[in-house]
């Protein structure tokens, strides 16, 4: 079984990406800030993951985004806030998806990622 990582702040998103990864198949593992994704890949073999951009207080996802490139391990951008996204966030190359988008049209474009990530 795939483990996807949801780094999101706002409970409702995190809750309907959790159970849209689980009714596909995959494990789905979820952090509200960078602190707590860090201790999820340290303790969790992570296959692929949706980033939250900016996750409050002034933090965003930039820290772990560049740790799951250095793993080679797929990702998407998921964010309310297209303009701002940052030149730092824009050079990581990833795909991003718009909020709102549906559930399973997140799981659908994760899952396509390099065809790597899709459900055992």
């Amino acid at each position: 079984m795939k483990s996807i990582l949801i780094l999101e702040d706002e409970p409702f998103i995190a809750l309907d990406l959790q159970l849209a990864f689980e009714d596909d198949g995959a494990r789905a593992v979820v952090a509200v800030n960078c602190d707590e994704a860090f201790e999820l890949l340290r303790t969790t073999e992570i296959d692929g993951a949706v980033l939250d951009v900016n996750l409050g207080r002034s933090e965003t996802c930039e820290p772990v985004a560049v740790e799951l490139k250095k793993r080679g391990v797929p990702f998407l951008l998921h964010t309310g806030d297209l303009d701002r996204t940052g030149e730092a966030l824009r050079e990581l190359n990833a795909p991003i998806m718009a909020k709102p988008s549906g559930a399973e049209e997140v799981v659908a474009k994760l899952f396509g990622l390099h065809g790597s990530c899709e459900p055992a």
